[in-house]
């Protein structure tokens, strides 16, 4: 256990995730269940369609302002002797060409913001307009322009009124509408969860490792409303299981999409890593492995033995129960080793989960939450989880094997670059199956 972590405080811990995301779900890979709404095929789109409108008006824009910008050229003399006067022999004062460059700098940053990273916020175009803002201010005030001809006007006017029409349509069109499709497609998620909730049958052991009942997908009935074992009595705990099971429909949504999964690496053990473009939750990594050994050895080791967890897997450095809320959800404070060679500082989570034990597979869904027993600490830097989980399924022909499938939708937070983050979380998924495979393989020797 590292420095800053004491084992005492953690003494009463339950299933540990591995490095930076919480336990999580999964139902059948082979098609969507039928209680859920799939994906309109709108929002499977990489992006959204006023997003690429957008996109769209930043390259009009640039093509718009280049074309001002030659006419300019061709007006007096040839346009080859301009070109020299205005970028060899470029002078603030009576050049054109660096508002030219100015597009060209709009162009670049939007586009790369926008529709390369899709970017979510305004910061960027607040920037570019700023900036484009500021510097045709002062070039109007301390240049010639205006004694050149008529576009020391129309070139000035246009790039100040096209950026500030960039703005607009981003704040009040894209970023709206975007908000207002991730609301409904929520609803439509929370809508779907609320007809189809599992029944339970037997009550969960309050022994040293949890195990919830089996799980029966399909019915209108609930533990916690029945009555039956333990269940949650608050607003805040209702709270708690409403989240969990928000994320384990989300969750297999992405897995009922396994055809639009997106090749990234594999290893030399055979695991591969995809990715899938989430609406609303961005970027999602994907583990796929093949495990040679029973679903009950690996759902024990990684879901029901976290303090065995923490001793053999060096990508989690600590797992606690904060809170057990009914026989299925709980919520947990979990601490991630750092990563890319310590680039990548170690971070805290602390998430929501709620964990099924079905016939032919082993689940647990959750995302980030707030609880009061784990404040943000100056010590680590808080991270924060989508929806993503583990899911641990049965073989129907041979009980000696299983596959072994996490789903990864996490933000690191602090100032790191993305590229980064993304080599940092594929690196330390395989990093984690190797962990595991070890592992097995030392409690099949000690079974032996």
């Amino acid at each position: 256990m590292p420095s800053g972590v004491e084992y005492g405080e953690l003494g009463e811990s339950l299933p540990a995730i591995s490095s930076l995301n919480a336990s999580y779900s999964q139902t059948s890979l082979s098609g969507p269940s039928p209680r859920y709404l799939p994906l309109p095929a709108g929002e499977r789109r990489r992006i959204s369609d006023v997003r690429r409108t957008f996109c769209l008006f930043v390259t009009f824009d640039l093509l718009f302002v280049s074309l001002l910008w030659i006419i300019e050229l061709n007006i007096n003399k040839s346009i080859w002797l301009n070109l020299e006067k205005e970028v060899i022999r470029y002078d603030f004062k009576s050049s054109f060409f660096d508002i030219f460059l100015l597009a060209a700098f709009r162009f670049l940053c939007l586009q790369i913001a926008y529709a390369a990273c899709k970017l979510r916020h305004w910061w960027v175009i607040a920037i570019t307009t700023l900036v484009t803002s500021a510097f045709l201010i002062v070039k109007v005030i301390i240049s010639d322009l205006f004694t050149e001809n008529a576009f020391g006007y129309v070139l000035p006017i246009v790039s100040f009124v096209v950026a500030w029409l960039e703005t607009w349509f981003l704040d009040f069109k894209v970023l709206t509408q975007e908000a207002e499709d991730a609301r409904a497609y929520l609803a439509a998620v929370n809508s779907a969860c609320e007809s189809g909730r599992p029944v339970y049958a037997g009550a969960v052991s309050d022994g040293q490792f949890y195990s919830p009942p089996e799980s029966l997908a399909g019915s209108d009935d609930d533990l916690d409303e029945e009555g039956l074992g333990r269940k949650a009595v608050t607003a805040q705990d209702r709270e708690f299981v409403r989240q969990g099971r928000d994320a384990m429909c989300v969750v297999e949504q992405i897995l009922a999409q396994e055809e639009n999964w997106k090749f990234e690496k594999n290893n030399d053990a055979g695991d591969c890593v995809y990715t899938l473009e989430i609406p609303f939750h961005g970027k999602t990594f994907i583990l796929k492995a093949l495990m040679q050994c029973a679903a009950e050895l690996v759902y024990q080791e990684v879901i029901l033995q976290p303090e065995k967890m923490v001793q053999w897997n060096r990508t989690v450095s600590a797992c606690q129960i904060l809170q057990r809320v009914d026989d299925n959800t709980l919520v947990s404070y979990d601490v991630s080793s750092g990563a890319a060679g310590g680039v990548v500082s170690p971070r805290d989570f602390v998430n929501v989960r709620r964990v099924e034990r079905r016939r032919d597979r082993y689940i647990s869904a959750g995302m980030s939450t707030n609880h009061s027993a784990k404040p943000t600490h100056s010590r680590f830097v808080r991270g924060e989880n989508g929806p993503g989980g583990f899911v641990v399924l049965k073989s129907s022909s041979n009980p000696s094997l299983c596959t072994f499938i996490w789903v990864l939708n996490t933000d690191l937070k602090g100032r790191l670059p993305r590229y980064l983050i993304h080599q940092s979380l594929a690196a330390t998924m395989f990093e984690f199956m190797s962990h595991l495979r070890q592992r097995v393989l030392e409690v099949r020797a000690s079974i032996r």
